[in-house]
């Protein structure tokens, strides 16, 4: 399905949520002087412009800038939103891939796969020089990448999950990348859904036994009536050292 457009959607809670714990992911693992790669499968378009008809329309990034002035001035988050506002306007809002190569170093090499013909080619410009770009299924990618060159580094999954079977075979392509790539990082985003349609798939997960397993969640009213989305989740395999310490500084931000 390629109807998916991130910009709807861009700076919502959940990319708070999502983006805070990246960045510091991210600040653990080049505290090392070590090369890394970042490889990420639904990378999106890279930037987004908060003024724009379609960002403003879902009413999602007024409700995640609540969210984002709470959270702690000490988390990367907060700097290297501030950097690529002072590159690209007060409007800009960072993708992932957008803000984890402004997080990482000359040495660090990145891996960013986007299936949408449009998205992509938005992609492929913002991303110029700073990451290779493939215009391909991201788990085709990421299978085909892994493990890299460095081998050190972090896998960010961030679906839709407009195509409902996500939820059944991504703990399958989870243990097939952790067994191809056994020191990677890989971190999982999820949505909290009043369904409860991700329940199984984390399930699955943690009955798995995943070395340095971590699970962090946190929730928030619906953005707007109807909205199913109760909440944000992060699943990550070989948790890097500090992670737990900064999830709590997130969740302050979301505490009632």
């Amino acid at each position: 399905m390629l109807s998916y457009q991130h910009i709807y959607h861009a700076a919502n809670p959940a990319d708070v949520h999502k983006h805070a714990l990246l960045a510091a992911m991210l600040r653990y693992l080049t505290a090392k002087d070590k090369p890394l790669s970042y490889l990420e499968t639904h990378a999106g378009r890279g930037l987004y412009h908060l003024d724009t008809d379609e960002a403003q329309k879902t009413g999602e990034a007024a409700a995640g800038a609540a969210y984002m002035a709470k959270i702690a001035a000490a988390l990367p988050y907060r700097a290297a939103l501030d950097q690529i506002r002072a590159a690209h306007g007060e409007t800009a809002y960072p993708g992932s891939p957008l803000l984890a190569s402004t997080l990482l170093r000359k040495g660090d090499r990145l891996h960013v796969a986007e299936k949408h013909p449009q998205e992509f080619a938005a992609l492929a410009e913002v991303m110029a020089h700073k990451a290779k770009c493939y215009h391909e299924d991201g788990f085709a990618m990421a299978h085909k990448v892994a493990p890299p060159d460095p081998r050190r580094g972090l896998l960010l999954i961030d679906p839709s999950y407009e195509v409902k079977s996500e939820y059944e075979t991504i703990p399958t392509q989870i243990l097939k990348l952790h067994r191809k790539w056994n020191v990677g990082v890989i971190a999982l985003w999820y949505p909290l859904l009043s369904s409860g349609a991700h329940a199984a798939m984390l399930g699955k997960l943690e009955s798995a036994n995943l070395p340095g397993a971590f699970r962090h969640e946190v929730r928030f009213p619906p953005v707007r009536e109807g909205h199913r989305m109760t909440g944000s989740g992060l699943f990550v395999v070989n948790a890097p050292y500090g992670l737990e310490v900064a999830a709590t500084e997130v969740a302050k931000a979301f505490a009632a």
